[in-house]
């Protein structure tokens, strides 16, 4: 089973694994409140998928905090 969007074409926008499970995951609960999504017909159907779509789109991108 494949998944779009791959891993290997997502850390090319987001080079941590962490990051990107932890930004997806914030999305998904955002979108679960709101309703809202920045991609015109998503391919999934949860949330989660959805939120890697949106990366994938560049919809969803984070800035990294400065120490």
């Amino acid at each position: 089973m494949m998944l779009e969007p791959s891993i290997d074409a997502l850390q090319e926008k987001i080079n941590s694994k962490y990051t990107l499970v932890t930004l997806s995951a914030r999305r998904a609960r955002q979108m679960q409140e709101t309703k809202r999504v920045h991609v015109e017909n998503p391919k999934s159907h949860k949330y989660v998928g959805i939120a890697l779509e949106e990366i994938q789109a560049d919809k969803l991108y984070y800035e990294a905090a400065e120490e």
